[in-house]
């Protein structure tokens, strides 16, 4: 067993709702991205860094966070155009080319904040947003003067690849990794069962009041509680 504490600072989770508005939880951003955080971006990664971007706005110029990113598999939309365009023997889109690297938003988001601390993209299946957690808290340990913002967006899969991992959510997931937030502690052990399919969905309960999460990927399984 290995265990890591953390303090988030504040949080906020964003899921479509049924009437097509946008659904948020935790500290909704009251503002709008600027345009280079929304031109030529899905809806999806659009909502991620509106959240970062608000974030990011309230913390100290000279303090400049560092970021961690995470999803399973970005925007796929923009991969299956790709693969679509070569299908078809026809060059791929410039923009979905460029946006379509796993830290495409992190790198737009450090340009729009000015933000020289660096970041780091993680991507490792269904523990993605875990690892993500992980990295963030090491990071937080190991500098606790700066703070750490993780974003996590993830969607399922569209067709024709749904049927190779079924199921799966919607979800923009914002932390702010600060001092003097709510302590929380993660443990993992080795994984015993299938892999889980909402980890935002369990995280963002947990940050909502919820006493513990505990969610299977698919090499650890992680726990996620009030800190001890």
């Amino acid at each position: 067993m290995t265990a890591i504490s953390f303090s988030v600072k504040s949080w906020a989770a964003w899921t479509p709702a049924a009437d097509g508005l946008d659904q948020w939880r935790g500290a909704a951003p009251a503002a709008a991205a600027p345009i280079l955080l929304r031109r030529r971006i899905g809806r999806l990664g659009q909502r991620a860094l509106q959240a970062a971007w608000a974030f990011s706005a309230v913390l100290p110029p000279d303090a400049p966070p560092r970021l961690v990113f995470a999803s399973r598999h970005g925007e796929f939309s923009r991969t299956l155009s790709i693969l679509e365009a070569l299908a078809e023997g026809a060059p791929p889109s410039p923009a979905d080319f460029t946006l379509s690297v796993h830290h495409a938003l992190a790198g737009l988001l450090s340009i729009a904040t000015a933000n020289h601390a660096g970041h780091t993209a993680i991507a490792s299946g269904a523990d993605s947003l875990y690892h993500a957690l992980l990295e963030a808290a090491a990071c937080q340990t190991e500098r606790p003067e700066q703070p750490v913002l993780l974003a996590y967006y993830d969607e399922p899969l569209p067709p024709p690849y749904d049927d190779l991992e079924p199921g799966g959510e919607t979800i923009a997931l914002v932390l702010l990794l600060a001092p003097g937030g709510r302590a929380l502690r993660l443990e993992h052990h080795p994984a015993a069962g299938p892999a889980g399919r909402h980890p935002g969905r369990d995280l963002a309960a947990v940050l909502d009041g919820g006493a513990a999460a505990v969610f299977q990927g698919d090499r650890l399984r992680w726990t996620l509680d009030g800190d001890r």
